[in-house]
Protein backbone atom coordinates (compact mmCIF):
# COMPACT_ATOMS: atom_id res chain seq x y z
CA UNK A 1 0.00 0.00 0.00
CA UNK A 2 1.31 3.45 -0.95
CA UNK A 3 3.67 4.87 1.66
CA UNK A 4 3.59 1.82 3.93
CA UNK A 5 5.54 -0.70 1.87
CA UNK A 6 4.87 -3.79 -0.20
CA UNK A 7 4.83 -6.21 2.73
CA UNK A 8 2.16 -4.12 4.42
CA UNK A 9 0.16 -4.34 1.20
CA UNK A 10 0.16 -8.15 1.38
CA UNK A 11 -0.71 -8.04 5.08
CA UNK A 12 -3.48 -5.54 4.41
CA UNK A 13 -4.91 -7.65 1.57
CA UNK A 14 -4.81 -10.80 3.70
CA UNK A 15 -6.54 -8.90 6.49
CA UNK A 16 -9.31 -7.85 4.13
CA UNK A 17 -9.93 -11.41 2.92
CA UNK A 18 -9.78 -13.03 6.35
CA UNK A 19 -12.12 -10.43 7.80
CA UNK A 20 -14.56 -10.86 4.94
CA UNK A 21 -14.58 -14.51 6.01
CA UNK A 22 -15.04 -13.38 9.62
CA UNK A 23 -18.05 -11.37 8.47
CA UNK A 24 -19.71 -14.47 7.04
CA UNK A 25 -19.18 -16.35 10.30
CA UNK A 26 -20.00 -13.40 12.59
CA UNK A 27 -23.36 -12.65 10.97
CA UNK A 28 -24.15 -16.07 9.54
CA UNK A 29 -23.63 -18.20 12.64
CA UNK A 30 -26.26 -16.39 14.80
CA UNK A 31 -28.71 -16.34 11.89
CA UNK A 32 -28.19 -20.06 11.33
CA UNK A 33 -28.69 -20.57 15.07
CA UNK A 34 -31.98 -18.64 14.99
CA UNK A 35 -33.14 -20.92 12.17
CA UNK A 36 -32.43 -23.92 14.41
CA UNK A 37 -33.83 -22.63 17.75
CA UNK A 38 -35.55 -19.58 19.30
CA UNK A 39 -34.11 -20.24 22.77
CA UNK A 40 -32.02 -17.24 23.94
CA UNK A 41 -29.78 -19.54 25.97
CA UNK A 42 -29.03 -21.83 23.02
CA UNK A 43 -28.54 -18.94 20.58
CA UNK A 44 -26.10 -17.33 23.05
CA UNK A 45 -24.02 -20.52 23.00
CA UNK A 46 -23.00 -19.73 19.43
CA UNK A 47 -21.75 -16.27 20.42
CA UNK A 48 -19.97 -17.72 23.44
CA UNK A 49 -18.29 -20.40 21.32
CA UNK A 50 -16.71 -17.74 19.10
CA UNK A 51 -15.08 -15.91 22.01
CA UNK A 52 -14.41 -18.69 24.55
CA UNK A 53 -11.02 -19.54 22.96
CA UNK A 54 -9.75 -16.08 23.93
CA UNK A 55 -10.17 -17.04 27.56
CA UNK A 56 -8.40 -20.38 27.14
CA UNK A 57 -5.70 -19.66 24.56
CA UNK A 58 -4.80 -15.96 24.54
CA UNK A 59 -1.74 -16.18 26.81
CA UNK A 60 -0.32 -19.19 24.98
CA UNK A 61 -0.91 -17.54 21.60
CA UNK A 62 0.97 -14.46 22.80
CA UNK A 63 3.89 -16.54 24.02
CA UNK A 64 4.05 -18.25 20.64
CA UNK A 65 3.99 -14.87 18.86
CA UNK A 66 7.10 -13.83 20.81
CA UNK A 67 8.97 -17.02 19.89
CA UNK A 68 7.93 -18.18 16.42
CA UNK A 69 7.91 -16.62 12.96
CA UNK A 70 4.78 -14.49 13.19
CA UNK A 71 3.96 -14.70 9.51
CA UNK A 72 4.06 -18.50 9.59
CA UNK A 73 1.78 -18.60 12.63
CA UNK A 74 -0.78 -16.50 10.75
CA UNK A 75 -0.55 -18.72 7.66
CA UNK A 76 -1.08 -21.87 9.75
CA UNK A 77 -4.04 -20.36 11.62
CA UNK A 78 -5.78 -19.34 8.39
CA UNK A 79 -5.24 -22.75 6.80
CA UNK A 80 -6.59 -24.48 9.92
CA UNK A 81 -9.80 -22.48 10.12
CA UNK A 82 -10.32 -22.91 6.37
CA UNK A 83 -10.27 -26.66 6.95
CA UNK A 84 -12.66 -26.53 9.91
CA UNK A 85 -15.29 -24.53 8.04
CA UNK A 86 -14.92 -26.61 4.87
CA UNK A 87 -15.80 -29.73 6.88
CA UNK A 88 -18.75 -27.92 8.50
CA UNK A 89 -20.02 -26.82 5.08
CA UNK A 90 -19.88 -30.40 3.83
CA UNK A 91 -21.88 -31.54 6.85
CA UNK A 92 -24.47 -28.83 6.12
CA UNK A 93 -24.75 -29.93 2.48
CA UNK A 94 -25.20 -33.52 3.68
CA UNK A 95 -28.10 -32.50 5.92
CA UNK A 96 -26.15 -33.18 9.11
CA UNK A 97 -26.11 -29.59 10.42
CA UNK A 98 -27.54 -29.01 13.89
CA UNK A 99 -26.91 -26.52 16.67
CA UNK A 100 -24.11 -28.57 18.23
CA UNK A 101 -22.25 -28.99 14.94
CA UNK A 102 -22.53 -25.22 14.46
CA UNK A 103 -21.23 -24.53 17.98
CA UNK A 104 -18.28 -26.89 17.44
CA UNK A 105 -17.37 -25.26 14.11
CA UNK A 106 -17.53 -21.76 15.57
CA UNK A 107 -15.49 -22.86 18.60
CA UNK A 108 -12.68 -24.39 16.52
CA UNK A 109 -12.61 -21.48 14.08
CA UNK A 110 -12.50 -19.12 17.06
CA UNK A 111 -9.47 -20.96 18.45
CA UNK A 112 -7.63 -20.38 15.18
CA UNK A 113 -8.71 -16.73 15.23
CA UNK A 114 -6.96 -16.17 18.58
CA UNK A 115 -3.59 -17.12 17.07
CA UNK A 116 -4.23 -15.24 13.82
CA UNK A 117 -5.43 -11.99 15.39
CA UNK A 118 -2.90 -11.76 18.21
CA UNK A 119 -0.03 -12.48 15.86
CA UNK A 120 -1.34 -9.94 13.31
CA UNK A 121 -1.25 -7.15 15.89
CA UNK A 122 2.28 -8.18 16.86
CA UNK A 123 3.57 -8.43 13.28
CA UNK A 124 2.34 -4.99 12.23
CA UNK A 125 5.05 -3.06 14.17
CA UNK A 126 7.61 -5.28 12.36
CA UNK A 127 6.11 -4.26 9.01
CA UNK A 128 5.84 -0.44 9.29
CA UNK A 129 7.73 2.29 11.11
CA UNK A 130 6.59 3.29 14.59
CA UNK A 131 5.59 6.73 13.31
CA UNK A 132 3.22 5.08 10.82
CA UNK A 133 1.40 2.84 13.32
CA UNK A 134 -1.75 4.92 13.70
CA UNK A 135 -2.07 5.32 9.93
CA UNK A 136 -1.40 1.61 9.33
CA UNK A 137 -3.84 0.59 12.07
CA UNK A 138 -6.53 2.83 10.61
CA UNK A 139 -6.09 1.12 7.23
CA UNK A 140 -6.13 -2.33 8.82
CA UNK A 141 -9.19 -1.44 10.88
CA UNK A 142 -10.99 -0.17 7.79
CA UNK A 143 -10.20 -3.41 5.94
CA UNK A 144 -11.45 -5.43 8.91
CA UNK A 145 -14.69 -3.52 9.07
CA UNK A 146 -15.33 -3.55 5.33
CA UNK A 147 -14.87 -7.31 5.34
CA UNK A 148 -16.63 -8.06 8.61
CA UNK A 149 -19.70 -5.93 8.10
CA UNK A 150 -19.85 -3.78 4.98
CA UNK A 151 -19.46 -6.66 2.52
CA UNK A 152 -19.93 -9.76 4.64
CA UNK A 153 -23.12 -8.81 6.44
CA UNK A 154 -25.55 -8.16 3.55
CA UNK A 155 -24.28 -11.11 1.52
CA UNK A 156 -24.58 -13.40 4.52
CA UNK A 157 -28.15 -12.29 5.18
CA UNK A 158 -29.07 -13.36 1.66
CA UNK A 159 -27.11 -16.62 1.76
CA UNK A 160 -28.83 -17.76 4.96
CA UNK A 161 -32.13 -17.68 3.10
CA UNK A 162 -30.84 -19.09 -0.21
CA UNK A 163 -27.98 -21.51 0.55
CA UNK A 164 -27.10 -21.88 4.25
CA UNK A 165 -24.10 -24.16 3.60
CA UNK A 166 -22.38 -21.32 1.70
CA UNK A 167 -22.27 -19.30 4.94
CA UNK A 168 -19.61 -21.78 6.06
CA UNK A 169 -18.12 -22.77 2.69
CA UNK A 170 -17.40 -19.24 1.44
CA UNK A 171 -15.27 -18.23 4.45
CA UNK A 172 -13.30 -21.47 4.13
CA UNK A 173 -12.19 -20.38 0.65
CA UNK A 174 -11.45 -16.84 1.82
CA UNK A 175 -9.27 -17.98 4.73
CA UNK A 176 -7.29 -20.12 2.31
CA UNK A 177 -6.75 -17.15 -0.01
CA UNK A 178 -5.71 -14.98 2.96
CA UNK A 179 -3.03 -17.54 3.85
CA UNK A 180 -1.66 -17.46 0.30
CA UNK A 181 -1.37 -13.65 0.32
CA UNK A 182 0.72 -13.73 3.49
CA UNK A 183 3.34 -15.75 1.63
CA UNK A 184 4.09 -12.63 -0.43
CA UNK A 185 5.44 -10.75 2.61
CA UNK A 186 9.21 -10.36 2.58
CA UNK A 187 11.48 -9.94 5.57
CA UNK A 188 12.16 -11.51 8.96
CA UNK A 189 9.17 -11.88 11.28
CA UNK A 190 10.65 -13.95 14.10
CA UNK A 191 11.28 -11.81 17.23
CA UNK A 192 14.88 -11.63 18.41
CA UNK A 193 15.67 -13.84 21.39
CA UNK A 194 16.32 -11.98 24.67
CA UNK A 195 19.99 -11.35 25.51
CA UNK A 196 19.70 -13.62 28.54
CA UNK A 197 18.16 -16.42 26.49
CA UNK A 198 14.70 -17.98 26.40
CA UNK A 199 13.00 -19.00 29.60
CA UNK A 200 10.18 -21.50 30.12
CA UNK A 201 6.90 -20.21 28.59
CA UNK A 202 5.26 -20.04 32.01
CA UNK A 203 7.89 -17.58 33.25
CA UNK A 204 7.64 -15.47 30.11
CA UNK A 205 3.84 -15.32 30.42
CA UNK A 206 4.16 -14.33 34.09
CA UNK A 207 6.55 -11.53 33.09
CA UNK A 208 3.97 -10.17 30.66
CA UNK A 209 1.19 -10.28 33.24
CA UNK A 210 3.35 -8.39 35.75
CA UNK A 211 4.19 -5.75 33.16
CA UNK A 212 0.55 -5.22 32.21
CA UNK A 213 -0.68 -5.04 35.78
CA UNK A 214 2.10 -2.67 36.79
CA UNK A 215 1.41 -0.21 33.97
CA UNK A 216 -1.34 2.16 35.09
CA UNK A 217 -2.60 3.14 31.63
CA UNK A 218 -2.53 -0.34 30.11
CA UNK A 219 -4.16 -1.83 33.20
CA UNK A 220 -6.94 0.76 33.24
CA UNK A 221 -7.64 0.36 29.54
CA UNK A 222 -7.62 -3.44 29.82
CA UNK A 223 -10.10 -3.49 32.71
CA UNK A 224 -12.38 -1.02 30.94
CA UNK A 225 -12.20 -2.99 27.70
CA UNK A 226 -13.00 -6.19 29.58
CA UNK A 227 -16.12 -4.73 31.16
CA UNK A 228 -17.24 -3.10 27.91
CA UNK A 229 -16.76 -6.34 25.97
CA UNK A 230 -18.54 -8.42 28.61
CA UNK A 231 -21.51 -6.05 28.49
CA UNK A 232 -21.57 -5.87 24.70
CA UNK A 233 -21.29 -9.66 24.41
CA UNK A 234 -24.38 -10.03 26.60
CA UNK A 235 -26.17 -7.31 24.60
CA UNK A 236 -25.48 -8.64 21.12
CA UNK A 237 -25.82 -12.33 22.02
CA UNK A 238 -29.58 -11.76 22.33
CA UNK A 239 -29.95 -8.65 20.18
CA UNK A 240 -30.64 -10.79 17.11
CA UNK A 241 -33.76 -12.09 18.88
CA UNK A 242 -34.83 -8.51 19.68
CA UNK A 243 -34.29 -7.41 16.09
CA UNK A 244 -35.02 -10.35 13.75
CA UNK A 245 -38.14 -12.40 13.15
CA UNK A 246 -41.92 -12.10 13.33
CA UNK A 247 -41.96 -12.21 17.13
CA UNK A 248 -39.18 -9.65 17.59
CA UNK A 249 -39.66 -6.06 18.74
CA UNK A 250 -37.96 -4.49 15.70
CA UNK A 251 -39.25 -6.98 13.12
CA UNK A 252 -36.30 -7.17 10.71
CA UNK A 253 -35.87 -9.97 8.17
CA UNK A 254 -32.44 -11.70 7.99
CA UNK A 255 -31.65 -9.63 4.89
CA UNK A 256 -32.56 -6.40 6.67
CA UNK A 257 -30.42 -7.44 9.63
CA UNK A 258 -27.53 -7.82 7.21
CA UNK A 259 -28.19 -4.31 5.93
CA UNK A 260 -28.16 -3.02 9.50
CA UNK A 261 -24.70 -4.54 9.91
CA UNK A 262 -23.72 -2.83 6.66
CA UNK A 263 -24.85 0.49 8.14
CA UNK A 264 -22.70 -0.31 11.18
CA UNK A 265 -19.75 -1.03 8.90
CA UNK A 266 -20.19 2.19 6.93
CA UNK A 267 -19.87 4.16 10.13
CA UNK A 268 -16.99 2.01 11.33
CA UNK A 269 -14.95 2.47 8.18
CA UNK A 270 -15.43 6.22 8.44
CA UNK A 271 -14.51 6.16 12.13
CA UNK A 272 -11.33 4.18 11.44
CA UNK A 273 -10.18 6.59 8.74
CA UNK A 274 -11.03 9.71 10.77
CA UNK A 275 -9.61 8.52 14.11
CA UNK A 276 -6.18 10.09 13.60
CA UNK A 277 -7.71 13.43 12.59
CA UNK A 278 -10.15 13.41 15.51
CA UNK A 279 -7.35 12.66 17.96
CA UNK A 280 -5.29 15.53 16.57
CA UNK A 281 -8.27 17.87 16.84
CA UNK A 282 -9.67 16.91 20.26
CA UNK A 283 -6.79 14.98 21.85
CA UNK A 284 -6.54 11.21 22.13
CA UNK A 285 -7.93 11.05 25.66
CA UNK A 286 -11.04 13.14 24.96
CA UNK A 287 -11.68 11.30 21.70
CA UNK A 288 -11.40 7.87 23.31
CA UNK A 289 -13.46 8.55 26.43
CA UNK A 290 -16.04 10.61 24.56
CA UNK A 291 -16.49 7.84 21.99
CA UNK A 292 -16.92 5.16 24.65
CA UNK A 293 -19.44 7.25 26.58
CA UNK A 294 -21.55 8.14 23.55
CA UNK A 295 -21.62 4.66 22.03
CA UNK A 296 -22.68 3.24 25.41
CA UNK A 297 -25.60 5.63 25.67
CA UNK A 298 -26.66 4.76 22.13
CA UNK A 299 -27.22 1.14 23.20
CA UNK A 300 -30.49 2.35 24.73
CA UNK A 301 -31.92 3.49 21.39
CA UNK A 302 -33.22 0.07 20.18
CA UNK A 303 -34.93 -0.38 23.56
CA UNK A 304 -36.52 3.07 23.68
CA UNK A 305 -37.33 3.22 19.94
CA UNK A 306 -37.54 -0.36 18.54
CA UNK A 307 -37.91 0.72 14.92
CA UNK A 308 -35.78 0.21 11.80
CA UNK A 309 -35.98 3.97 11.21
CA UNK A 310 -34.07 4.59 14.46
CA UNK A 311 -31.92 1.47 14.31
CA UNK A 312 -30.08 2.13 11.04
CA UNK A 313 -28.61 5.58 11.94
CA UNK A 314 -27.83 4.27 15.42
CA UNK A 315 -25.87 1.40 13.88
CA UNK A 316 -23.86 3.93 11.85
CA UNK A 317 -22.93 5.79 15.04
CA UNK A 318 -22.12 2.55 16.87
CA UNK A 319 -19.65 1.73 14.14
CA UNK A 320 -18.14 5.20 13.78
CA UNK A 321 -17.45 5.75 17.48
CA UNK A 322 -16.48 2.19 18.35
CA UNK A 323 -14.01 1.81 15.49
CA UNK A 324 -12.39 5.17 16.11
CA UNK A 325 -11.80 4.29 19.76
CA UNK A 326 -10.45 0.88 18.78
CA UNK A 327 -7.79 2.33 16.49
CA UNK A 328 -6.55 4.63 19.26
CA UNK A 329 -6.37 1.83 21.82
CA UNK A 330 -4.50 -0.57 19.51
CA UNK A 331 -1.96 2.07 18.46
CA UNK A 332 -1.43 3.00 22.10
CA UNK A 333 -0.69 -0.57 23.09
CA UNK A 334 1.75 -1.03 20.25
CA UNK A 335 3.68 2.08 21.28
CA UNK A 336 3.72 1.50 25.02
CA UNK A 337 4.64 -2.21 25.05
CA UNK A 338 8.34 -3.06 24.50
CA UNK A 339 8.98 -4.98 21.27
CA UNK A 340 10.31 -8.06 23.09
CA UNK A 341 7.11 -8.28 25.15
CA UNK A 342 4.60 -7.23 22.50
CA UNK A 343 3.05 -10.62 21.76
CA UNK A 344 2.74 -11.66 25.40
CA UNK A 345 1.56 -8.34 26.87
CA UNK A 346 -0.85 -7.92 23.96
CA UNK A 347 -2.25 -11.36 24.70
CA UNK A 348 -2.54 -10.60 28.42
CA UNK A 349 -4.34 -7.36 27.58
CA UNK A 350 -6.73 -9.13 25.24
CA UNK A 351 -7.32 -11.88 27.79
CA UNK A 352 -8.62 -9.21 30.16
CA UNK A 353 -10.28 -7.35 27.31
CA UNK A 354 -11.99 -10.30 25.63
CA UNK A 355 -11.96 -13.06 28.25
CA UNK A 356 -15.28 -11.89 29.63
CA UNK A 357 -17.05 -12.13 26.27
CA UNK A 358 -18.08 -15.80 26.50
CA UNK A 359 -19.24 -15.18 30.07
CA UNK A 360 -21.21 -12.15 28.92
CA UNK A 361 -22.77 -14.01 26.01
CA UNK A 362 -23.91 -16.91 28.19
CA UNK A 363 -25.08 -14.56 30.94
CA UNK A 364 -27.06 -12.56 28.40
CA UNK A 365 -28.87 -15.70 27.24
CA UNK A 366 -29.66 -16.92 30.76
CA UNK A 367 -30.91 -13.51 31.97
CA UNK A 368 -32.99 -13.03 28.81
CA UNK A 369 -34.59 -16.44 29.36
CA UNK A 370 -35.49 -15.53 32.94
CA UNK A 371 -36.18 -11.79 32.84
CA UNK A 372 -36.60 -10.84 29.20
CA UNK A 373 -34.37 -9.47 26.47
CA UNK A 374 -35.01 -5.83 27.41
CA UNK A 375 -33.52 -6.47 30.86
CA UNK A 376 -30.29 -7.65 29.24
CA UNK A 377 -30.09 -4.67 26.90
CA UNK A 378 -30.62 -2.11 29.66
CA UNK A 379 -28.35 -3.90 32.13
CA UNK A 380 -25.55 -4.15 29.59
CA UNK A 381 -25.80 -0.42 28.93
CA UNK A 382 -25.54 0.31 32.66
CA UNK A 383 -22.39 -1.83 32.93
CA UNK A 384 -20.79 0.01 30.00
CA UNK A 385 -21.42 3.36 31.67
CA UNK A 386 -20.00 2.07 34.95
CA UNK A 387 -16.81 0.84 33.23
CA UNK A 388 -15.72 4.10 31.61
CA UNK A 389 -14.59 5.85 34.84
CA UNK A 390 -11.92 3.14 35.29
CA UNK A 391 -10.14 4.26 32.12
CA UNK A 392 -10.84 7.91 32.88
CA UNK A 393 -9.05 7.63 36.25
CA UNK A 394 -5.99 5.91 34.75
CA UNK A 395 -5.70 8.47 31.96
CA UNK A 396 -6.36 11.38 34.32
CA UNK A 397 -3.53 10.25 36.60
CA UNK A 398 -1.24 9.93 33.60
CA UNK A 399 -2.00 13.35 32.17
CA UNK A 400 -1.68 14.94 35.62
CA UNK A 401 1.91 13.76 35.75
CA UNK A 402 1.46 11.34 38.63
CA UNK A 403 3.19 8.60 36.62
CA UNK A 404 6.33 10.29 35.41
CA UNK A 405 7.88 7.07 34.13
CA UNK A 406 5.29 6.70 31.35
CA UNK A 407 4.49 9.08 28.45
CA UNK A 408 1.29 11.10 28.69
CA UNK A 409 -1.47 9.39 26.74
CA UNK A 410 -2.37 12.53 24.86
CA UNK A 411 1.25 12.81 23.67
CA UNK A 412 1.72 9.20 22.59
CA UNK A 413 1.60 10.08 18.90
CA UNK A 414 4.76 12.16 19.39
CA UNK A 415 6.86 9.86 21.56
CA UNK A 416 8.63 8.10 18.68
Amino acid sequence: MAGLGRSFGYLWGSTGLSNLADGFVKVGAPLLAVSLTRSPTLVSLVAAAGTLPWLALALHAGALADRADRRRVMVAANVARAGVLAVAALLAVSGLMNLWVLVAAVLLAGACEVFADLTAQSVLPMTVAATDLTRANSRVSAAQLIGNDFLGAPVTGLLVAILPAAVLGAPALLYGAAALLLLGMRGAYRPAAPADGRRPPRQEIAEALRYLWGHRVLRGLAITAGLLNLANAAYFAVFVLWAVGDGSRVGLTPGQYGLMMTAFAAGAVLGSLLSERAAALFGETRTLLGSWLTVSLLLLVPVAVPSPVALYPTAVLWGLLGAGANVLVISTRQRLIPAALLGRVNSAYRLLGMGGMPVGALLGGVVAEAAGIATVLVGATALCLAAIPVAWRALFDQISGRLTSEPAFSDISRTR
